[in-house]
């Protein structure tokens, strides 16, 4: 009978790391020197980091969906969300994020610098969000929908128009282009 008590205890320690839901809250000054509040809700068990940047009109959502492979933001200025592929190999596992802004907010602008992804969006709206999974489809419900393609190597030949930028924590910085955004939105 101890033995199966000390065995549940251990799992249980274990396991707590795993299944745990990680709340971190930064209030930081952003790029166009306004003050910005970002609060990133990391759920380990579902595979799911969802990030809310306050910041007025500037304000925006994100949710990166490991178990399904997408990361949709929605850009409330412009009434719209954007939905790409999550980049494993840009984007922190979901199970190292905590640790790595973690170590951002200690070093600071002496760390490492943030990695960047810029995204070209496509013009046509998507039509059924169900194939993004649950968490893309309750975000990006009822506001128009775009999916959007990693540029792999974005140069300023490439597109001279604006850009809808997030920057995550200081360790990840996306960057959503287009003339979808221009226009459409």
């Amino acid at each position: 009978m101890k033995l199966i008590i000390l065995s549940v205890a251990l799992l249980g320690v274990f396991l707590a790391p795993v299944l745990a839901i990680d709340n971190i809250n930064v209030n930081n000054e952003d790029n166009r020197g306004g003050n910005s509040h970002q609060s990133v809700s990391i759920d380990n068990q579902k595979k799911v980091v969802n990030v809310d940047n306050n910041n007025g009109w500037h304000s925006w959502n994100t949710v990166w969906d490991y178990a399904t492979g997408y990361t949709a933001t929605r850009i409330f200025a412009k009434k719209a969300c954007v939905v790409a592929p999550l980049n494993k190999n840009i984007m922190p596992d979901v199970t190292v994020l905590p640790q790595a802004i973690k170590e951002k907010q200690k070093t600071g602008a002496q760390g490492p610098p943030s990695k960047q992804l810029t995204y070209t969006v496509s013009h046509n709206k998507i039509a059924d969000l169900s194939t993004y999974g649950k968490n893309i489809e309750n975000l990006c419900r009822g506001i128009p929908t775009y999916l959007a393609h990693e540029v792999k190597a974005p140069s300023f030949l490439y597109y001279s128009g604006s850009c809808f930028r997030t920057n995550i924590l200081c360790i990840l910085g996306i960057s959503f282009c287009g003339e979808t955004y221009d226009n459409n939105y």
